[in-house]
């Protein structure tokens, strides 16, 4: 566990997705994650891709669209592993990248449609997270 999380000793537990074998290796495999979103339709790491390809190829609405999906699957996913609404998500855990990726792809593909309330409200999610995930995703 990091420091930053360690800081509040007060606070909720740091939440830990499971590992998603199967994605991970059916994406190293090189299978396109659009027939990946079928096979495994729960796996935010999936539907973080989609977004980030839509968003690549200058198609913001697909991508908030495909960033919506991995956001909500995420959270049932976190709500699953006892997470209760607040607490840290450690982008360190493997893991919890894919929920954080859909995270951070709502937000800016909310950003490009110009919806400002939404991507205030992201911002503040995510960092509550883990305040090192923006910097690492755009890094």
């Amino acid at each position: 566990m990091s420091d930053e999380f360690r800081k509040n000793l007060l606070g909720p537990e740091p939440t830990y997705l499971p590992e998603e074998t199967d994605v991970v290796a059916r994406l190293e495999a090189g299978d396109e994650a659009v027939d990946l979103a079928a096979r495994f339709p729960t796996s935010s790491q999936v539907w973080a891709t989609l977004a980030d390809e839509a968003f690549a190829d200058g198609r913001p609405v697909e991508s908030y669209a495909y960033a919506r999906v991995g956001y909500h699957r995420g959270l049932d996913a976190l709500r699953r592993a006892g997470w209760r609404g607040t607490g840290p998500i450690p982008w360190e855990h493997e893991p919890n990248r894919g929920f954080l990726r859909a995270l951070y792809a709502l937000g800016r593909a909310a950003a490009a449609i110009g919806e400002s309330e939404e991507v205030d409200r992201i911002d503040k999610f995510l960092d509550a997270s883990d305040p090192t995930a923006k910097a690492a995703i755009e890094g």
